[in-house]
């Protein structure tokens, strides 16, 4: 018996590759066996198949590229076969299939030669070892640093799953901010992969499912290749909930032959609307991909009837102006429904998509939707970013889509120098994918795009991270509102700042833009690491005393020992640790003490116990420290009141009252922790404090009190009264800002002057809620618009 000879599709100009050719006999010599002595022992050996052509790639290549660069191609191919040789997909296809089908999506977007070349290679780092440097020298620094840009990064060790793809993801973002072909080429890959999943086992194509939807169909359509994306959405989809992919494809079959006949009415209605104005355009249905109509169902809760009976059309002609006098044809031909007309043409959406979009009442009253947009915007919503490549005419519109690309990417550069970690970065990035946008304005009339339910905070950060970071008020449509407002398309906002101000950690819990998020973490990080290293100091300088010693007074040869001792890397990241409660101030203090003195080494003072030193001074507070030095919420304290300090692990210090029952019950728990405070002579700042106030329940009554209260210089943060009104008398609640005890004693006196007041008092928060274990820390959320 003898093997089939191969046919003339089989053979062709590739094979004169040493490895093609190696790989034909051994399919041949393979068959051979099988028939004389049955199948082999190993599984995967080389199939007659296993012959790749390239005559497809090189077809489409020749279209647009010279013949040299294409020879440059056909070597990357021989290349990344030789290194592929033996490997074999979960489908049982030679593994070179997978780079030639990438190549070939990325010639069907006309991607430049070498990208096509960094398609091919994309995998001969991460699976064959191959080196940067031996890709360079082979094909040139650019497609090295492409096919680097698209390894992942195997060889450092990951505490899990979500950790490597994270540090991947950023590794890739970053390159892809160096080089958009990047990512290009990556979701070549990525929509191959989706097509072929079906041979990956269940979980792990649900996994890489799940990670297409959140990631790269988004950065898709972040980029403008809506093609793409909907194809990656309507593939993850399929294999996320393949039973609710499979119902809803059913149900979208059988329904086309019932809307045919509106459908028909419908276009033969729009055509003749259109001839009537004199205009050359082409009408099109639009389908609604299998995942929109899920995702419509899903938000909206809307039955499948319901967004079925929607019907979609395109109308694509020649010029802007033309847009117009066709949806002016459109209107007159059905009645528009309100609200639903939106020019993205004149705003274009943050990717570059422009188009007119209506929504029209129809023939039996079915809503019809609209889109109205120029064959060159019809093929950048098509294409986005890519069409940089597809349509090389250098038009404005091309080179605005490539601007706003270039600015993302750029974010992208700011978010990651900001981020704490890979995971952080991820999440960051995510917020910043979906390009759903409210388009406001500056009060220069500059357009700004900011991501749905962006607050006038996320404006801010929007123009400059500085300007956030000094944001103390902002006007929007010449009114002063909060910080916290959720911005609306036309808007026109103003942002107010104050040179000292600084960012609040409540800051956080409304933002939404990534860029915001990024900029106040990094902000509050390193605001906390230098005030937690001025804390230190001081906790330091206030121990040394009691031993006679000042800071000052420490050798830098001490130093050097004390920091071998401690394992830091330098004083100031021992000040840090102490600032943050992971040391404690007296025992180095005590070490100080033995080194200066030259005594036993082992007499460390690592067995002290006790957070004091002999005679050491109080560590005096201003109020202003910062982060680092808390005003506890479960009490308040205010200069003039008895105070202790609570060194929270990791937490800086937290001042409470010294008859606090929060810290009283810590004290009992963890007595080592406290040390002596005192407040300074003249604090440098106001301090929040609540008082309760027992009113007769009258007409009025509420702004009397509070005109009573600014009436003596304090300020009013907060006001709430109980909500029974039916009584005779009635308790308002207010958090007020004073100086100091005596300037609260006169607030007070000047309320009870009030006829309609029948009591005041100084008002501890509940306790309920404050059993915890960081000593009373917590940021005040009261002010989050201050």
């Amino acid at each position: 018996m003898s093997a089939t000879p191969p046919t003339a599709t089989e053979v062709d100009h590739d094979v004169d590759s040493p490895s093609s050719a190696r790989k034909y006999i051994d399919a041949v010599l393979e068959q051979s066996f099988r028939h004389l002595f049955g199948p082999t022992a190993t599984p995967e050996q080389p199939r007659r198949h296993d012959v790749v052509s390239i005559a497809n790639l090189t077809s489409a290549l020749s279209g647009y590229l010279q013949p040299e660069e294409i020879k440059d191609i056909k070597a990357a191919f021989h290349f990344s076969d030789e290194a592929h040789l033996g490997q074999y997909r979960q489908s049982g296809e030679p593994y070179i299939t997978h780079p030639v089908a990438v190549a070939e999506i990325c010639a069907g977007w006309n991607l430049d030669a070498q990208s096509i070349m960094a398609a091919l290679l994309h995998d001969v780092m991460e699976d064959q070892g191959v080196t940067k440097a031996e890709l360079a020298e082979r094909f040139g620094a650019k497609v090295a640093e492409l096919v680097d840009g698209l390894s992942k990064l195997d060889k450092m060790e990951f505490r899990n799953r979500e950790e490597a793809q994270a540090e991947n993801f950023r590794k890739m973002l970053l390159a892809m901010a160096r080089d958009v072909r990047v990512i290009l080429v990556k979701l070549a890959d990525r929509l191959h992969n989706m097509r072929t999943l079906g041979a990956v086992p269940p979980e792990k194509r649900r996994r890489v499912a799940r990670e297409t939807l959140d990631i790269y169909a988004p950065i898709a359509h972040r980029l403008g290749l809506n093609n793409t994306y909907r194809e990656l959405q309507d593939l993850s989809f399929a294999n996320f909930n393949p039973h609710r992919y499979a119902t809803l494809e059913k149900a979208v079959k059988a329904a086309r032959g019932n809307r045919r006949e509106v459908v028909g009415k419908i276009l033969e209605s729009v055509q003749r609307a259109i001839a009537d104005a004199k205009l050359d355009a082409e009408v099109t249905g639009r389908e609604k991909t299998i995942f929109s109509i899920y995702k419509k169902m899903r938000d909206k809760q809307l039955s499948f009837s319901q967004v079925l009976d929607v019907y979609g059309f395109r109308v694509v002609v020649e010029s802007a102006l033309e847009c117009y006098t066709c949806i002016g044809a459109l209107h007159a031909l059905y009645k528009p429904v309100p609200g639903k007309f939106k020019d993205y043409i004149a705003i274009p959406k943050v990717n570059g998509y422009q188009s007119l979009h209506t929504t029209l009442v129809g023939p039996f009253g079915a809503p019809i939707e609209f889109q109205v947009r120029t064959r060159k915007m019809h093929e950048i919503a098509e294409a986005g970013v890519a069409a940089h490549w597809l349509y090389k005419n250098g038009s404005a519109d091309l080179n605005d889509v490539q601007k706003r690309a270039h600015q993302w990417l750029k974010s992208l550069l700011d978010i990651q120098s900001e981020a704490g970690d890979s995971s952080e970065f991820l999440e960051h990035v995510k917020i910043d994918l979906f390009p759903d946008a409210v388009y406001v304005f500056t009060p220069k009339s500059k357009i700004m795009a900011l991501p749905r339910g962006a607050t006038a905070l996320d404006f801010a950060y929007s123009i400059h991270s500085d300007l956030g970071n000094q944001c103390v008020a902002v006007k929007i449509n010449n009114e002063l509102l909060p910080l916290r407002t959720e911005l609306k398309s036309g808007d026109i906002v103003e942002v107010i700042t104050a040179p000292y101000s600084k960012p609040n950690p409540a800051w956080l819990g409304f933002v939404r833009s990534g860029k915001a998020r990024s900029a106040i973490r990094h902000y509050l990080k390193t605001m906390r690491l230098n005030e937690s290293v001025q804390l230190g100091e001081r906790l330091v300088d206030q121990a040394l005393k009691g031993y006679g010693f000042a800071l000052s007074d420490v050798t830098p040869e001490v130093w050097e020992k004390l920091v071998q001792w401690t394992g830091n890397k330098n004083r100031q990241e021992i000040f840090a640790d102490i600032g943050l409660g992971r040391r404690v101030a007296a025992v180095m203090a005590k070490r100080i003490e033995v080194l200066m003195s030259g005594r036993d080494a082992d007499d460390d003072g690592s067995r002290s116990e006790s957070g004091s030193t002999p005679h050491a001074p109080p560590v005096v507070i201003t109020g202003t420290e910062g982060m680092s030095v808390q005003l506890s919420a479960c009490c308040r304290p205010i200069p003039g009141d008895d105070i202790m300090g609570y060194i929270g692990i990791g937490l800086g210090m937290a001042i409470h009252t010294t008859d606090c029952r929060v810290a009283q019950r810590i004290h009992r728990r963890d007595p080592g922790r406290w040390i002596d405070v005192a407040w300074a002579p003249q604090p440098g700042r106001l301090f929040d404090v609540a008082v309760k106030v027992l009113v007769k329940n009258t007409k009025g009554v509420f702004a009397r009190v509070a005109a009573d209260i600014t009436s003596a210089d304090a300020n009013i943060v907060h006001i709430a009264m109980d909500e029974d009104l039916s009584q005779e008398s009635t308790v308002l609640r207010f958090v007020i800002q004073v100086s100091d005890r005596v300037h609260l004693a006169n607030v007070m006196r000047r309320v009870r002057t009030n006829p309609d007041v029948m009591r005041i008092a100084r008002e501890r928060p509940s306790e309920e809620g404050h059993h915890r274990h960081d000593g009373g820390m917590r940021i005040d959320r009261e002010r989050a618009d201050y």
